[in-house]
């Protein structure tokens, strides 16, 4: 299946669509719930449903740690693993590496960092953020990138950027086409 997003109402600068993915039709805007260990807290995937959510999204850094992604993916990926049906979305990790300040180490590969469950030592990069992914099975896919804290100095501000661009690069390389995958590479301009 190619995914496809169309637009179906405009009103002024704003717009509805929907997206249709391997898992089901997404109309934008989309209330999506955080799943964040492949489960939203205290629901049934049945009562997600019934909030009229049609997406979850799922955390990379969270599942990379425990259950670890191999494991997810022998159990046929993330939607058989949490029973959902629909699709997921899947963060870079980028914004839960930010939040280790004292246990990360971030250079141009990539970020090094202590686990805050156990505090073994991982790395994550644009390539392994976009693999994981993979071995999830996301419906959606997100560039791996470095979450700036606030305030800061616009130099670092743009280096964060820069770098967060380049890492952009590095993840659309390593993304590899799935039946109905959706990464932020496939939208052209004119969707947004």
């Amino acid at each position: 299946m190619t995914l496809r997003f169309s637009v179906s109402s405009i009103d002024g600068a704003g717009r509805c669509g929907k997206l249709e993915t391997a898992h089901g039709v997404i109309n934008t805007p989309a209330f999506m719930p955080v799943g964040t260990a492949a489960t939203v807290k205290a629901m049934l995937p049945e009562s997600v449903k019934a909030t009229g959510a049609e997406i979850i999204l799922g955390n990379t850094y969270h599942l990379m740690l425990r259950p670890g992604a191999k494991r997810i993916e022998e159990f046929g990926g993330l939607h058989d693993f949490m029973s959902w049906p629909g699709p997921i979305l899947t963060d870079s990790g980028g914004y839960q590496v930010m939040s280790l300040a004292t246990l990360r180490k971030i250079d141009e590969d990539g970020v090094r960092f202590r686990s805050h469950i156990d505090g073994s030592y991982h790395k994550l990069t644009p390539e392994s953020s976009i693999e994981i992914q993979r071995s999830l099975d996301a419906d959606i896919t997100m560039a791996f990138d470095e979450c700036t804290p606030y305030p800061v100095a616009e130099t670092i501000a743009k280096e964060s950027m820069l770098m967060s661009m380049r890492w952009a690069e590095r993840s659309k390389k390593a993304f590899k086409q799935k039946r109905g995958i959706w990464s932020f590479w496939n939208c052209s301009r004119k969707h947004f």
